[in-house]
C-alpha cells in the first residue's frame, strides 16, 4: 500500500519521461492523501493523445460527499477493483491513468518501529504507476480529477515484502513499464488486468524519516500539532 509518495511535477521530466507537457513547473514535495498532484489520461477528443490534469491522490466516487473521503480511497486493490462501489464505475468505464512518481514511502518495522523508507528506480528515474481515476463535482459545481494507485499482492517480493507489520498482508503498487504506458491507457477492459503483476526490477530503498514536527505553545502549555494529510489539501 502507498499513502505517501513524491510526484513528478517539473515540466521537464513530464515531457522527457511520459511525453506530456505541464503548464506548471515545480519543484516536487512529498504528497499525502486528499493533495494534489500530476496525473496522465487519454484526451477526450479520440486522437490517443496524452494529457496531464491535476487530480486529488484518493479516488472521489460519484457518490461521495467530501474530499475527506480520499484518505481512505488512495489505493486499489486489483483483487477487488472491478466490484467495490467506490472504484467499479471508473474500472468498467475504463479510466486508467498514469500517476508519475520520483518515489514512494512506505514503513518499515525491521528496528521494532514504523520508519519511513523511500522507495524509487535506479538512475533517478521516474515511475509510471498504474491507476484509476474519476471526474468529481463539488458541492459548487466545480469539477475535479481524483485518482488511486493500483496494487498487487507483494508476498516474496525482494525489497517490498519487507515493509509494513508482520501481521498485514503485503502490497505494492502497479510499476508500469514505459513501453506500456500507452497500452495501460488504451486496451480493452477485459485485458487491462493483464497488468496487474509484481515489478520485478531493481528498486532501490533506503530509510527516510520524517522530520520531527516542532511543538507550539498554546496557553502555557506545548502542544504537538498532528501530521498534516497532504500539502495541498483542498478542505
Amino acid at each position: 500500500m502507498c499513502s505517501n509518495y513524491q510526484p513528478v511535477t517539473r515540466s521537464d521530466r513530464l515531457l522527457r519521461f511520459f511525453g506530456v507537457t505541464r503548464e506548471k513547473d515545480e519543484p516536487s514535495i512529498d504528497l499525502w492523501p486528499t493533495g494534489l498532484a500530476p496525473m496522465i489520461r487519454l484526451a477526450e477528443d479520440g486522437s490517443g493523445n496524452k494529457r496531464v490534469e491535476e487530480g486529488i491522490f484518493g479516488l472521489l466516487p460519484h457518490f461521495a460527499k467530501e474530499i475527506a473521503a480520499g484518505r481512505r480511497t488512495y489505493n486499489a486493490r486489483c483483487e477487488t477493483v472491478a466490484t467495490l462501489a467506490s472504484y467499479r464505475l471508473s474500472w468498467k468505464k475504463g479510466m486508467r491513468c498514469i500517476i508519475p512518481a520520483e518515489s514512494i514511502y512506505e514503513p518499515c518495522y525491521e528496528t521494532g518501529t514504523a520508519v519511513r523508507w523511500r522507495i524509487a528506480l535506479p538512475f533517478g528515474t521516474p515511475m509510471g504507476i498504474a491507476g484509476i481515476y474519476w471526474p468529481w463535482k463539488r458541492q459548487d459545481g466545480k469539477m475535479l480529477f481524483s485518482f488511486s494507485m493500483m496494487t498487487v499482492n507483494a508476498d516474496g517480493h525482494p525489497v517490498m515484502q519487507r515493509f509494513h507489520r508482520s501481521d498485514e498482508e503485503k502490497r505494492m503498487v502497479v510499476i508500469l513499464r514505459p513501453e506500456d504506458y500507452d497500452a495501460w491507457l488504451t486496451c480493452p477492459v477485459e485485458k487491462a488486468a493483464g497488468f496487474f503483476q509484481q515489478w520485478m526490477e531493481p528498486l532501490e530503498a533506503v530509510a527516510a524519516p520524517l522530520p520531527p514536527r516542532a511543538p507550539r505553545a498554546v496557553s502555557g502549555k506545548v502542544i504537538v500539532p498532528p501530521s498534516p494529510p497532504g500539502t495541498g489539501d483542498l478542505f
